[in-house]
């Protein structure tokens, strides 16, 4: 497997472009988001860099200027890793490497070292190690700079060549048995979830750090890991939870993040299975993060992407605690930072038609609301599939 590499505070600048799909204010939530999976890494950011451009340089994504001005600042300011907010080509990446000599990461290779690190299962790692075998693959060839004979030409033929040739002959044969072993991991945890019985199945989904975990606790009682930082969560839990006398299943899943890598999707394929197999999804929304819109619309895409936008899908807006309303001034036209809770309730309640619910995990805001309401829909699920059961059912919740 290819080992996570653990950072130890290394210091690191960020850089990002402004373009048609991105204004400078997107841009700089963006960048927050990648100085959050730096930190959570173990980097420390000293400086980000932004430039203003439609069409990405196919050799060094950005201008010519900007790159001088970071080698500038890399060499000044003792940073030991470069990282970029949009995924780089193989040939960018090998460019830039040379130009600014140290370790250039993209959003993609950032996201696998974090996922690297929180792995703890067999199957996680198993998922993650194939997933960074073909992140590498393309990239070889920049790993292996110091092979100045894989050029070819007279005097330059010979081991060099076959060297390169040969590693990614054994990289392919190891994402080939990597894939074996995750579909034969994929039929045995199929067959588990056949044998969990009749109970009706609850997922929690929604963006990463922002409670999911935290939620699957309270309602467990059990201790799944939960902190703040991206990606907390990387193995799939799943807990028998009982509200009164109404047995369910309830799963943790892994959080999704905007920009995630196509083969990030692939890998976790099967982690994305439990979310396929419930009966119902609890989306968890973090309402005091200035995007979360944008966050419940990333999320929405990728359910979309599995086929899982038409599954019962109650919202359930955490962190009230934090949130934030920001003060109107006259001199700035209104938008949605302005609102206050009451206003965003009105919205959601209406955009979901009544299927949505605010509350604070962390301080147990309205969580008698939250399980009363996860009572009513597990109940009518759990009628529709078997009717006769009414004796799971009493009054247990005072109208």
């Amino acid at each position: 497997m290819i080992e996570s590499q653990k950072s130890n505070f290394e210091r690191s600048v960020l850089v990002g472009i402004i373009n048609d799909s991105q204004n400078e204010e997107k841009l700089d939530e963006f960048l927050e988001e990648l100085e959050f999976l730096s930190v959570t890494a173990g980097g420390e950011v000293v400086k980000k860099f932004k430039q203003k451009i439609n069409i990405p340089n196919p050799k060094t994504f950005i201008g010519k200027g900007k790159i001088e001005e970071i080698q500038k600042y890399v060499k000044n300011n003792d940073v030991s890793i470069v990282i970029f907010d949009d995924e780089l080509t193989p040939t960018q990446q090998s460019n830039i490497e040379k130009l600014l000599k140290c370790k250039i990461l993209d959003r993609t290779a950032l996201i696998l070292d974090i996922f690297a690190q929180r792995a703890k299962t067999s199957y996680a790692k198993t998922q993650v190690e194939l997933a960074q075998y073909e992140y590498l693959l393309p990239r070889l060839k920049g790993l292996w700079t110091h092979l100045e004979r894989q050029k070819g030409g007279i005097g330059m033929r010979g081991p060099g060549e076959t060297e390169i040739e040969t590693d990614r002959r054994i990289v392919r044969d190891k994402i080939s048995l990597l894939k074996k072993k995750l579909s034969t991991i994929d039929k045995q945890m199929k067959v588990q979830r056949g044998n969990r019985g009749s109970l009706v199945r609850v997922a929690l989904v929604g963006y990463t750090n922002v409670g999911k975990s935290t939620i699957m606790n309270l309602l467990s009682k059990s201790k799944v890991f939960a902190e703040n930082k991206l990606f907390a969560t990387l193995d799939t839990t799943v807990r028998k939870v009982v509200i009164n006398t109404l047995p369910f299943l309830l799963t943790d899943t892994v959080g999704f993040i905007r920009k995630l890598p196509t083969q990030l999707i692939e890998s976790f394929k099967s982690t994305l299975e439990e979310v396929k197999d419930a009966d119902i999804l609890l989306h968890i929304v973090d309402i005091s993060h200035p995007s979360f819109e944008d966050h419940i619309t990333s999320v929405n895409k990728i359910l979309s992407e599995i086929n899982c936008h038409n599954k019962y899908n109650l919202m359930i807006f955490n962190k009230i605690d934090n949130y934030k309303q920001v003060d109107f001034n006259d001199s700035y036209s209104k938008n949605n930072s302005h609102y206050s809770l009451m206003q965003w309730r009105n919205t959601w309640m209406n955009k979901t038609n009544g299927k949505a619910l605010f509350m604070s995990a962390k301080n147990k805001i309205n969580f008698d609301n939250l399980k009363r309401e996860i009572y009513e829909i597990v109940k009518n699920v759990d009628m529709s599939h078997y009717p006769k059961n009414d004796y799971l059912y009493p009054e247990y919740f005072s109208k």
